[in-house]
C-alpha cells in the first residue's frame, strides 16, 4: 500500500476534535505544524513537525529533520530552517543522539546546545533562545513546560524508553534543576504509533511487567507473543504519577502509523522505500 503524500483537509468534526484535545495547526507556506495551545498560553513555544513542506525524497517534498545516514545534511539543514521559521524569534535549537535509553540531558550552555552527538533521550533546560528538541517516527514525543520556574523538557519515549519510565526522570530533573513543582508543570504527548496499530512481541510485554503495577492495561492481545501496546496511556499515567496533573495533561489525537499523509511512520514506510524520515519537536521559552 503506498504512503500518501499530500495533506488530507480536515473536516468540522477533526477540527472539533483537535480543539478539544488542546492543540491547533500552524501553518506558513506549506509547512504545517501541530501546536498545543495550554503550553503556548504558558509562555512556551513549541510544536510537533509534519512530513510536509521540504525538500527530501521520503518519498517526496518531505520535511525530513534528521538522519544524516538517509538524507543529505544540506536537505535536513534547509528543512530546520524551514521548520523553525514557524516560530517568533531567533532561536537555538539543542539536540542529542537518542539511543532508546533513559538518560536526560541538562541544557545550560552553549556547548550543551551545540553538541548534538551526546548520548540522551530527553533535554531539560530553562535557556532563553534555545528550544530543546527530541526526533521521532512512531515513538511517543513528549513536551512539558513548567511556567512558574520557566523550565522545560522535550522527551523521546519509545517503548524501551517507557520501560525505563524516561519522562518520569525528566520531571525528576526538572525539579532537580530548576526548583519545579510537577503540579504546575503542563504536558503534551504528541503523534506517535497509536494503541491500534503499534504491534510487538513478548520481549516488549515481559519489560513493561517490572515496570508498572498494572501492566496489562497497556496490552491488547493480537496473537500468540504478540500484543497491541498504548505507549500513550502508558506515558500519560507516568506523567500522572511523577505528579503533573490529570488536567495539564494533553494528548494528541493523531496516530503515525494511520496518518502518514501528515507524519512519517518508521514501521509503515522502512520497509516500502528502504528509509524513512524524523518529525522534530520542540519547546522552548518565549522570548
Amino acid at each position: 500500500m503506498p504512503v500518501e503524500t499530500i495533506i488530507s483537509e480536515p473536516s468540522e468534526s477533526e477540527k472539533q476534535i483537535l480543539t478539544d484535545a488542546g492543540f491547533y495547526w500552524r501553518e506558513k507556506e506549506s509547512v504545517k505544524v501541530l501546536v498545543c495551545k495550554p503550553i503556548e498560553d504558558a509562555g512556551f513555544l513549541n510544536g510537533f513537525s509534519t512530513r510536509n513542506g521540504g525538500v527530501s525524497d521520503f518519498p517526496e517534498a518531505s520535511l525530513n529533520l534528521a538522519g544524516f545516514d538517509e538524507d543529505s545534511a544540506d536537505n535536513i539543514y534547509i528543512n530546520r530552517r524551514r521548520f523553525l521559521a514557524m516560530f517568533d524569534g531567533k532561536f537555538e535549537l539543542a539536540t542529542a543522539w537518542q539511543v532508546h535509553g533513559a538518560s536526560v540531558k541538562t541544557v545550560s550552555t552553549d556547548e550543551d546546545v551545540a553538541n548534538s552527538e551526546e548520548r540522551f533521550d530527553a533535554l531539560v533546560s530553562d535557556r532563553t533562545g534555545t528550544l530543546v528538541g527530541v526526533k521521532t517516527a512512531d515513538c511517543v514525543p513528549i513536551l512539558i513546560g513548567d511556567p512558574k520556574t520557566g523550565s522545560f523538557a522535550a522527551v523521546h519515549s519509545g517503548w524501551k524508553g517507557t520501560a525505563g519510565k524516561i519522562v518520569t526522570r525528566a520531571v525528576e530533573n526538572l525539579q532537580k534543576e530548576y526548583g519545579a513543582d510537577p503540579v504546575n508543570m503542563i504536558a503534551a504527548i504528541g503523534p506517535c504509533a497509536s494503541g491500534k496499530n503499534y504491534e510487538v512481541g513478548q520481549e516488549v510485554i515481559d519489560a513493561f511487567a517490572p515496570a508498572f503495577q498494572a501492566h496489562e492495561r497497556y496490552f491488547t492481545p493480537t496473537r500468540p507473543g504478540h500484543s497491541l501496546v498504548d505507549l500513550k496511556l502508558a506515558n500519560r499515567d507516568l506523567l500522572i504519577g511523577a505528579g503533573v496533573n490529570a488536567a495539564n495533561i494533553y494528548v494528541a489525537p493523531f496516530c503515525t502509523m494511520e496518518r502518514t499523509d501528515l507524519f512519517f511512520s518508521y514501521r509503515r514506510e522502512k520497509k516500502l522505500y528502504g528509509k524513512t524520515g524524523r518529525l522534530l519537536s520542540v519547546i522552548g521559552r518565549r522570548n
